[in-house]
């Protein structure tokens, strides 16, 4: 069924103010920032206070999009020393001095809180970063905040509100404010989106980098599994669990990507990953056979019109469109609902014996109890039914549990992604990441509809996403899924389109798209 949409024309746009010096101008990239510095004409300690009086203009005053649930009080030392550093002739890199933001589940041992949004963890100062932090850290990021994200990383209850968590409350779209960023990695989408910092870090167990990314215009992938530690996540699932870069333009997504990858002790899928070197290459779309998965396309017809216009690019800039590819729909989706739950109980108490040790919430029914005595604070609008689902199911050795992810595997692998790209040769699958921003309900909850999301999330392949358009003003975004270990070819099929199109564009922070 085709739908409509009001034009977002016809609210009122603030004006902003925009980040004080031309180094660290609106929707500068890491590479122009460290040109900058390189050249003295911008220090880290200076983007950062620019940062942090713009996420005081923006998040906390004028649109108020609530994007950040907490700032590092330690950002302008930090990055002082990282001035020093690069003074003295001592560069850890190319994000060196560069502001990123980290989403709300992932674990800092530092005086910021870890908490997935919950009340439940509000006081947890976690003892040591999770190992992609101690990488950024290494590679001179400066840690500039938390973000906030939709509660649990989104699955408490199945009418839930993607963007609202009991700790951080409703983060907003930014392109139009009545309506949803998605989710789970709300605030870090809204907030790169808005250009609150450089460089932002999500995490996706299915759908939480890309879709925000697609909803907010940005880019955003989600690497293979074992391709970033899961170390220091809070988790849902570790079968699907990673974290990946959400930023404005596909070559700040690689930088991040790549300062992010690496072997880690403590994650032995890490340790059989093959070398993440790379390199972008936008001349690797000549050639490139793309697929279209045309039956996960959105039904509305102006957004896949606007998807149509970039397979037409696509084609213009060389690639091979094989167009109607066949991948087959989820058969397993049943499957994946049931090993989320199951991964969920084992893997969050174990996170919690590892990060939390002492705290009074131990393990899942810890959470649920929580949950249950603070029902006006944690429970206003939406349950906790997958809590409790999840916690009356065995354990990991449970035949049920290894049955429904053998289903998931032969699903999402076998007869699916891989019997796609080896049956028709292709180096990518194509198609719209997802439908336009809905109007945040926290009545009903949700409204999303089609999204390409489960199949590489299943299969833990890379996932892509960059800007393909707008529609009455809403972003859209374009997705390239390919095989496992594959991201530098997608980044580079990426960076081709975003070149030849352009189709970034700032947020306007229209206040309503529904006429009084």
């Amino acid at each position: 069924m085709q739908r409509r949409h009001l034009m977002l024309g016809s609210a009122a746009v603030l004006a902003l103010p925009k980040l004080s010096s031309a180094a660290s101008s609106t929707e500068a990239t890491a590479a122009s920032q460290a040109q900058a510095m390189a050249s003295g004409r911008l220090t880290s300690e200076r983007l950062v206070q620019d940062y942090l009086t713009r996420i005081a203009n923006i998040d906390k005053a004028g649109p108020r999009i609530n994007s950040i649930i907490e700032l590092n009080p330690d950002a302008r030392a930090i990055a002082r020393e990282l001035d020093g550093e690069r003074r003295a002739g001592k560069l850890r890199g190319p994000l060196h001095g560069i502001p990123v933001l980290l989403k709300d589940n992932i674990a800092t041992g530092d005086k910021m809180h870890t908490t997935a949004g919950s009340l439940a963890l509000a006081d947890l100062r976690v003892s040591r970063d999770a190992h992609l932090v101690q990488r950024l850290r290494a590679a001179g990021a400066v840690i500039l905040g938390k973000t906030n994200l939709s509660e649990w990383a989104n699955i408490r209850s199945t009418r839930s509100v993607s963007g609202w968590s009991a700790r951080g409350g409703l983060t907003r779209n930014p392109y139009a404010l009545d309506r949803n960023t998605s989710g789970s990695s709300s605030g870090t989408a809204a907030a790169i989106a808005a250009d609150l910092a450089t460089l932002g870090v999500g995490t996706e167990t299915d759908g939480s980098i890309v879709s925000p990314s697609s909803i907010c215009g940005l880019v955003g992938l989600k690497p293979t599994l074992g391709r970033i530690s899961r170390d220091g996540i809070i988790p849902i699932a570790h079968s699907q669990d990673t974290a990946g870069p959400m930023t404005r333009t596909v070559a700040d997504a690689a930088l991040l990507y790549a300062a992010m990858c690496g072997p880690d002790a403590v994650d032995a899928v890490t340790r059989a990953a093959p070398d993440a070197a790379g390199k972008l290459d936008a001349g690797l779309i000549k050639g490139a056979r793309l697929g279209v998965a045309r039956n996960y396309f959105t039904g509305f017809d102006e957004a896949d019109a606007a998807i149509e216009a970039a397979i037409a690019k696509l084609r213009e800039l060389g690639a091979e469109i094989v167009d109607n590819a066949e991948l087959a729909p989820p058969s397993y989706g049943d499957a994946e609902f049931s090993v989320l739950l199951y991964e969920l109980k084992e893997n969050l108490a174990q996170w919690l014996k590892a990060f939390a040790p002492g705290h009074k919430i131990r393990n899942l029914a810890d959470v649920i109890a929580f949950n249950a005595q603070h029902r006006a604070q944690e429970m206003p609008w939406f349950g906790q039914e997958l809590f409790e689902k999840a916690q009356a199911l065995g354990d990991l050795s449970t035949p049920a549990y290894r049955e429904a992810l053998a289903a998931c595997a032969k699903g999402a692998r076998e007869e699916g992604l891989d019997k796609a790209f080896k049956a028709q040769r292709l180096d990518a699958l194509i198609a719209p990441t997802g439908g336009l921003a809905w109007l945040t309900d926290p009545v009903a909850g949700d409204h999303y509809g089609s999204s390409f999301s489960t199949p590489a999330a299943v299969a833990g392949y890379p996932h892509l996403t960059v800007p393909a358009g707008h529609v009455r003003g809403l972003p859209l975004g374009l997705s390239f899924v390919g095989p496992a270990w594959s991201e530098w070819k997608l980044l580079s099929l990426g960076l081709a389109f975003e070149q030849a199109t352009r189709h970034r564009r700032a947020p306007a922070f229209v206040k309503r798209t529904v006429p009084l």
